[in-house]
């Protein structure tokens, strides 16, 4: 079969099977790296053809599109090695794999009811013969209402071709017509009823310059609402910011008129079921050590996670809650003169704080001033916020220690804030003793230091840390015993077998 473009001639798959992450742009944009690719089913119900039209249902808001090139299957495969997997593709073509994070929630990863629905999976317009071209020589662009919002070529991705084909083939044969969506770059985003878009798979360097042509998709509004006999649309700020692409698409997107806007930060406060930290998941913490936590975010590729150079203002506190940031820069006279004084940023962040925030300081890590004195900590505490952690220095130390408040820091200086820094703005991302935090990060710390948890890894990162501690805490138990360490820590298969016969736990 030659590279010309061929009509689609796809029979309906045996199964269509989708990457979650793949391609690096997307990768960093969602902030976790996956070390092997991870898969999820969609319906047959759910394809669609170039020129349709897919419902956004009643009462939902947040149905995104992901432009992909799909893989078809020629010859079936099973078992079959990296390098010849992508022998086992007869076909190209583009896919749109359209998504409603309103019913992320209900589906817990599953992705039956968010990615299920009829019509979508988008595909075609026409499907391109890979006869003599490379695996690494496609593109993925999606347009939406004309604007070019993907971009991105398959040279770049984590997992090839090949190796999606291989790894699939251990654990099920791959047969002919089966479609693998191989995952989407960054640009992904909400679509509204009236949005048109449109995904195009091409191969800009082979012969000839083969194109899908455009898979053309036209977003309707829904008339059914989901009824109360199964799981409902949820949506939370989270999801919103996660479904646009990034805060400041959301934003964009809600000057536009386009995007709902967040829940403010008072009504997240004072409706604690909107919180990450729900009460399960501060009764599962709740002596779980912040070494603990942090090996469970190194296996998720967060290593970078450690608010460094910080330390108690008591011995034995603990603090656990959602961020709120202020961010200081360097001192300059003017800049000092215009911002330093009245109620500036410094004052705003610990008049505004709520409680079970903790407040959360960028200073650049310059111990030679003062961040947060007497007053201030006093007002953070009236107000009910969980801790303070500043990478830099504390004033009236020895008044900000009789006080119960929990304060992170490099320790004691007596200079004011003007000496060395300006209060410049709050509730933004920060830089504070070299980790990341964003509003609404988990901010967890103990004796060992202070470390930011990302919300939406919270749930899994709680669960399997409490796990980790109580099998942690039974190691000891059999040190203490007298037992050697070598098979114990960590357990081997005869150390784990009695463990889980001695506790019933797995």
């Amino acid at each position: 079969m030659s590279n010309q473009q061929s009509n689609l001639g796809i029979n309906t798959p045996g199964k269509i099977i989708a990457v979650h992450l793949n391609y690096p742009s997307r990768i960093a944009q969602r902030g976790r790296t996956p070390e092997f690719p991870s898969y999820f089913f969609k319906p047959a119900s759910s394809l669609a053809a170039t020129g349709g039209t897919v419902e956004r249902p009643l009462g939902t808001e947040l149905l995104a599109f992901e432009g992909e090139v799909a893989l078809v299957i020629g010859k079936p495969a099973r078992w079959v090695s990296p390098e010849d997997g992508w022998q086992h593709v007869a076909q190209i073509t583009a896919a749109n794999d359209l998504g409603l994070y309103d019913l992320r929630a209900a589906d817990k990863g599953s992705n039956v009811r968010n990615k299920g629905g009829d019509g979508y999976t988008p595909i075609g317009p026409v499907a391109l013969s890979t006869d003599g071209i490379g695996q690494d020589q496609w593109r993925v662009r999606t347009w939406v209402n004309g604007e070019l919002v993907q971009n991105d070529t398959s040279d770049t991705l984590k997992f090839s071709f090949g190796q999606l084909v291989a790894d699939l083939s251990q654990h099920m044969t791959l047969e002919t017509g089966d479609v693998i969506l191989t995952g989407t770059p960054a640009g992904s985003s909400v679509l509204v009823p009236g949005d048109v878009v449109e995904v195009e798979v091409d191969a800009p360097t082979a012969p000839g310059a083969p194109s899908t042509g455009r898979l053309v998709t036209t977003v309707t509004q829904g008339t059914h609402a989901f009824g109360d006999f199964g799981n409902t649309p949820k949506v939370d700020d989270l999801q919103r910011i996660e479904a646009w692409g990034s805060e400041a698409e959301h934003t964009a997107a809600v000057a536009a008129g386009r995007a709902t806007p967040l829940e403010s930060a008072a009504d997240s406060t004072s409706n604690p079921a909107s919180s990450p930290l729900t009460t399960e998941i501060r009764e599962l913490l709740s002596g779980v050590a912040v070494a603990t936590v942090s090996a469970a975010l190194r296996k998720r590729g967060y290593v970078d996670i450690f608010i460094d150079g910080v330390h108690p203002n008591h011995e034995g506190d603990q603090i656990l809650g959602t961020a709120k940031t202020l961010r200081f820069i360097p001192f300059r006279p003017d800049l000092f003169k215009a911002h330093g004084g009245g109620f500036n940023a410094q004052k705003r962040a610990f008049d505004t704080v709520n409680e079970g925030e903790v407040l959360v300081v960028e200073a650049r890590g310059e111990r030679g001033t003062g961040t947060v004195g007497d007053v201030l900590a006093l007002r953070a505490q009236v107000r009910g916020a969980a801790g303070i952690v500043t990478d830099g220095g504390v004033r009236d130390y020895a008044a900000v220690q009789e006080f119960d408040i929990p304060v992170f820091s490099q320790g004691a200086h007596p200079s004011v804030l003007g000496r060395r820094h300006v209060p410049w703005e709050t509730d933004v991302t920060i830089a504070c003793g070299g980790a990341a935090v964003q509003p609404g990060d988990i901010i967890m710390g103990d004796r060992d230091g202070v470390i930011v948890i990302p919300p939406f890894l919270l749930d899994e990162v709680a669960r399997e840390s409490a796990a980790q501690e109580t099998a942690d805490a039974w190691v000891a138990e059999q040190v203490a015993k007298g037992a050697a360490v070598d098979g114990l820590f960590p357990m081997n298969a005869e150390w784990k077998a009695r463990y889980e016969a001695e506790t019933g736990k797995a």
